[in-house]
């Protein structure tokens, strides 16, 4: 079975987040790092490769130079190989331009797997695996919490806001997990350094085969018009206990609509 991740180089969580008001885009300095849920995204697609003999994984990025970084913690975690599409021709693309050059990029390797994981951190567009499923022509099965192969098919629970659904689909398919699929394996020593050997294959927009002219934030389908700075956060309330401590508490909460 020839199995894809996909993964991606975002700003790290616990830094300074923030949307370039010239340019409008998302502000990536050198505080970057793997999505974490393309980590967990790897580790279930680890467990079916390891679960069905023979397997290869690849882990694929559509980022800057730097993405490589990201490609390399896959490796480490112990995929096989890796594919990163950089351009800067790329650069600033949206989500439908984002799932063309990705495409474009797994179509031609026919793999029968291709794991994601449901949203970026940066995007929160959660429309990437949507679109490229359609792309690629394989049936999409979308925010699962559990993920299994069997034989030709892939199956898992569905998260819906009413509950669960249990969904299959004949391979090839396309899936997109969420937070809940795995917890993401550390790698160790020998596989850090091994992932320094393997090999990642670099493509460009004319390796794709994809017009440059439809690439791109200048040519995106969707535009960011405004920015507005998030507003300073107010002072809380502050609540002195002077006895009534409790009751000021219950108060606050009820007209919190709380409690």
């Amino acid at each position: 079975m020839k199995i894809a991740v996909l993964v991606k180089e975002v700003p790290d969580t616990w830094g300074d987040r923030r949307i370039d008001p010239a340019t409008k885009r998302v502000v990536r300095g050198k505080d970057v790092v793997i999505d974490e849920i393309n980590e967990k995204a790897v580790e279930a697609a680890l467990l079916v490769k390891e679960a069905n003999s023979g397997s290869t994984l690849t882990v694929v990025t559509m980022g800057p130079k730097s993405a490589l970084d990201a490609l390399r913690k896959g490796l480490a975690m112990g995929a096989d190989d890796a594919i990163h599409i950089v351009d800067d021709g790329l650069a600033g693309s949206d989500a439908v331009q984002t799932s063309a050059a990705l495409a474009a990029a797994l179509a031609p390797r026919a793999f029968d797997l291709v794991i994601t994981g449901n949203e970026s951190t940066d995007g929160r567009t959660a429309a990437v695996p949507a679109m490229l499923a359609e792309r690629l022509g394989v049936a999409q099965l979308t925010f699962l919490r559990t993920l299994t192969v069997t034989g030709s098919e892939v199956g898992g629970d569905r998260l819906t806001e009413d509950g669960h659904l249990e969904v299959s689909a004949g391979l090839p398919a396309l899936v997109s997990v969420t937070e809940q699929i795995a917890e993401a394996r550390y790698p160790n020593f020998k596989g850090i350094m091994a992932a320094k050997k393997k090999p990642v294959e670099t493509l460009a927009i004319s390796d794709l085969g994809i017009s440059s002219g439809d690439a791109g934030g200048a040519n995106s389908w969707s535009v960011v018009e405004t920015v507005t700075p998030r507003p300073p956060r107010e002072g809380g309330t502050v609540i002195t206990d002077d006895g009534t401590a409790g009751t000021q508490i219950a108060d606050y909460l009820a007209t919190a609509k709380l409690i």
